[in-house]
């Protein structure tokens, strides 16, 4: 199966459309304050392919802020906080792709999950951060051998061009993508568009 590619945190126009451009699955959009690539609004833009699957990023959000924020075009939810598996199923339940994040470290706990597994359509296991993400940090892959779901899974923190290759290579049937942020900027939300075309080529073998 090939890897899908998410690319999140964008909020420039110009920088969307060179994005939206090239051959990725998901594009995220952070609706978290403390976050360097908060963004307001969905962005009005009929420049977006229709395969193009727009994901808002939310930390522990009211359910209203989201489906307001849903209103404005997005086809999916990213959950980065303490949300309960209600709340996942509550979206899933209205056709959105929902994807819960957790941060991984030692000693992480994976049966924290099990409320999950029929709440959600993706994990999504980044580095172990209290800034929920953006860390630019890879964590210790090794430690997804300990995943014991069949839940598919995107992985994020840290990934940049100098281990796309591992990542890509990791072995786990379960991957179903890759979620590229922090190394691939120019500056907080700007996307390095030649560094994602070039992450593009490793993931898909061209």
């Amino acid at each position: 199966m090939d890897l899908q590619v998410k690319v999140c945190g964008m909020r420039d126009p110009e920088n969307i459309v060179a994005l939206a451009a090239l051959p990725i699955d998901y594009i995220g959009f952070i609706f978290y304050e403390k976050s360097p690539r908060f963004i307001s609004h969905v962005p009005k833009m009929t420049s977006i392919p229709e395969n193009l699957t727009k994901i808002g990023v939310f930390v522990n959000a009211s359910e209203k802020y989201i489906q307001e924020k849903v209103g404005e075009g997005l086809q999916g939810v990213q959950l980065h906080g303490t949300e309960t598996a209600q709340t996942c199923l509550l979206f899933k339940q209205q056709g959105l792709v929902v994807l819960k994040a957790f941060g991984i470290s030692q000693g992480f706990n994976w049966q924290q999950l099990y409320p999950y597994v029929d709440a959600v359509d993706y994990f999504l296991f980044d580095t172990k951060s209290d800034a929920h993400g953006g860390t630019g940090v890879a964590f210790d892959w090794k430690l997804l051998a300990e995943y014991p779901f069949q839940v598919p899974y995107f992985l994020s923190g840290g990934l940049s061009l100098t281990n796309m290759e591992e990542a890509k290579n990791l072995g786990d049937a379960r991957l179903q993508g890759l979620d590229l942020n922090s190394r691939f900027e120019s500056a907080p939300a700007f996307k390095d568009i030649d560094k994602i075309a070039n992450a593009l080529k490793i993931i898909k073998d061209e």
